[in-house]
């Protein structure tokens, strides 16, 4: 396709462009009555269709109809208003031209100064759960096409695609007319809108909720375009600015928080209480909330430097399930406790909040807080009470930025975890209760850095180690932690144990069972080293890796 640009020696300057003719057509309602009052008071006529333009007229204001200027009616359900040369050619004339302001005036064409659009809601009605044919309803089509020109016209045409821009544009109006610096800001702006638009719409379009239900309403509502395992050819990241953070991981760093339109995580969290949140809190609440939802029983996550402080779940008999974990997590270590960040994904209760209350702790979150609860703990200053969105949940893939690029993988959400397909390779089977702590400690071991150790005890963690090099290490570490509680501990191990080295630590501190993927070279030699002490030991035949 050839491009054709005029002499550049044609272009007449244009800096300020008074308004007089305004195109608004808003899904987004918010402050369009004052915007509408401040235009018409500045003598600007407004051209507007549909709901927008009912809305305007409703409230005394004099509103021309996008059909009466294209000379045809809004048609097939409003999908078709302002796709008519009409309203495109008042969009684009570059009014720098001579040429074009003759054409517009032959044709007899008005331009747009000012164009006000924002879209259909695709992401709200895509979080909202609609039918596939709902949701392609709401793919805008008409509005990105005149947000476009507008924006690629901006010499001549100032764009608005939301409504926190309307009072600064006012300003300028009532000043005699938006600048260049306003407009080309303003065209930024509108072309980030769109394309994060068509973001979400290709996501949904790749994804298998679609199905052939789109075009017509009709089909399975469940396609094949993607399966388990498959990747799209191109990733399309998109996020809006939230807050300018006080300062990164230290202090010289700049940092922000951006957030995806419709997630639900810990980024969409609801302050209730404290201080600012900071980078840090944000990365350590995000790994809590990780650990604590891995379980479907009640549990709370203690972390520290994206690392497990401790991890608990509550017995079977606990009259305060919540309470009885985090008093079993805060009991694995309760020195790298002291400024953690704590997550619960059951409710905070008031006995929680008691024990809270009298350890110095950064963030606590979770889906509520009990009233007697949020009054405790909203008595510490400082303490960040979060709540998270009430359709939380886990990531199913995530992402990671590295160098030139970013890695994309599948969530460990434990899709083959079974104990039944355990293997056991030494000692005795286990008991009931001594299963369920296994299949504790090799799930909790999942937030755990790797390499990993965890040691537990009766559903929470009594010794962790973790992010060594070796992971022998690890198992001095998990064991020095855990103390005299040591012995009579299940461990799981993230990963084989390489040698026989970082099991025989384990061993000699009283561990009574293990579990590991098994996998080495060497796993005979490992076997052998647990069948020597009596000890039982079952190979997962799968991995927890979390660097």
């Amino acid at each position: 396709m050839s491009v054709h640009a005029a002499d550049p020696s044609l272009y007449r300057h244009r800096d300020v462009v008074p308004v007089r003719r305004a195109l608004v057509s808003v899904s987004d309602k918010s402050g369009l009555l004052e915007l509408a009052g401040a235009l018409a008071d500045a003598g600007v006529e407004l051209v507007s269709t549909g709901s927008t333009a009912q809305t305007i007229r409703d409230a005394g204001y004099a509103v021309t109809d996008v059909s009466s200027v294209t000379g045809f009616p809004e048609s097939l359900d409003g999908r078709v208003k302002t796709l008519h040369p009409a309203v495109h050619a008042g969009l684009l004339a570059d009014l720098r031209l001579e040429s074009h302001e003759q054409q517009l005036a032959d044709l007899g064409i008005a331009p747009f100064e000012l164009v006000v659009v924002n879209l259909y809601p695709f992401v709200e009605t895509v979080a909202s759960g609609a039918e596939p044919a709902t949701v392609v309803e709401n793919v805008d089509i008409g509005g990105p096409a005149m947000v476009r020109a507008s924006a690629k016209n901006h010499p001549n045409v100032a764009i608005v695609v939301s409504p926190s821009s309307y009072a600064e544009v006012v300003e300028a109006v009532r000043a005699g007319g938006t600048t260049l610096g306003l407009r080309q800001r303003l065209a930024a702006q509108a072309f980030a809108h769109t394309a994060s638009y068509d973001a979400a719409v290709a996501a949904y379009f790749a994804s298998d909720v679609v199905g052939s239900a789109g075009a017509a309403g009709h089909g399975t509502g469940a396609g094949d375009v993607e399966t388990p395992g498959s990747f799209d050819d191109s990733l399309h990241l998109e996020a809006d600015l939230t807050a300018t953070l006080r300062y990164g991981e230290n202090a010289h760093q700049a940092a922000a928080l951006y957030t995806t339109a419709g997630g639900a995580g810990i980024a969409q969290a609801t302050q209730l209480h404290g201080k600012e949140m900071s980078y840090n809190n944000y990365v350590d609440a995000d790994a809590a909330v990780r650990a604590a939802y891995d379980f479907d029983t009640p549990a709370v996550a203690i972390i520290k430097h994206a690392n497990p402080c401790g991890i608990a779940i509550a017995p079977a008999d606990a009259v305060d399930p919540i309470a009885s974990a985090h008093a079993a997590a805060h009991a694995c270590d309760p020195l790298s406790a002291f400024g953690g960040v704590i997550a619960a994904n059951r409710p905070v209760t008031k006995q929680m909040a008691e024990t809270v209350r009298d350890i110095f702790t950064e963030v606590v979150v979770a889906p509520a807080f009990d009233p007697e609860a949020l009054e405790i703990l909203s008595q510490k200053k400082n303490i960040r009470l979060l709540t998270l969105p009430a359709d939380f949940a886990l990531a199913t893939r995530e992402v990671k930025q590295v160098s030139g690029g970013f890695l994309v993988q599948e969530a460990d959400r434990f899709t083959a975890f079974d104990q039944s397909t355990w293997t056991l390779v030494s000692g005795e089977p286990a008991d009931a209760a001594t299963l369920a702590d296994l299949a504790f400690a090799w799930k909790a071991s999942r937030a755990v850095k790797s390499n990993a150790i965890l040691l537990a005890d009766q559903g929470a963690s009594v010794g962790v180690g973790m992010g060594q090099v070796n992971r022998v290490d690890s198992c001095h570490l998990a064991v020095s932690r855990a103390g005299e509680r040591a012995a009579g501990s299940v461990a799981a191990s993230d990963a084989f144990f390489p040698f026989a080295d970082g099991l025989q630590v384990l061993l000699d501190a009283g561990v009574r069972a293990v579990a590991q993927s098994g996998g080495s070279v060497r796993d005979d030699e490992v076997i052998a080293a647990a069948q020597a002490a009596g000890v039982t030991m079952y190979l997962t035949g799968e991995r927890h890796f979390f660097h």
